[in-house]
């Protein structure tokens, strides 16, 4: 029996591994549904990739964990989980995820630069007056 590999994405602090096997096309998130998800947006861009692909999502089931991050970055987590395990197993959909939107399969490696010291932001300085 062959082992289902298991399939990382991050975005910002978000991180979301996931697996794939034969199925009849439901979406798990933290053992949750999709159709569970709250947010009817966030729901839609998860399932962006299953509109892409037509039919072919109907035959694999997708199980998914997300820690960490907000909300837009854990959707952006689980959609690029979705469309990898999807491309893993049709490898004719590689080509149209890439064409569609590169991130669904390119993880974005960007991060919130850190704070420092005696500032209110990162970048930001305390205004001076010359007069």
């Amino acid at each position: 029996m062959k082992k289902n590999p298991i399939l990382v994405a991050k975005r910002k602090q978000a991180i979301a591994r996931g697996t794939i096997t034969e199925g009849g096309g439901r979406v798990l998130i933290n053992n949750k549904s999709l159709d569970a998800y709250p947010n009817r947006i966030l729901k839609l861009m998860i399932s962006e990739p299953q509109a892409i692909s037509g039919d072919l999502y109907k035959k694999y089931d997708i199980d998914m964990t997300i820690k960490g991050g907000g909300e837009m970055a854990r959707a952006h987590a689980a959609r690029s989980i979705v469309a990898k395990c999807l491309a893993r197993k049709e490898k004719s959909l590689k080509r149209r995820f890439l064409d569609y939107d590169r991130t669904l399969l390119v993880d974005d490696n960007r991060q919130t630069e850190p704070q420092k010291p005696y500032r209110s932001s990162a970048r930001a300085l305390k205004q001076t007056s010359y007069r």
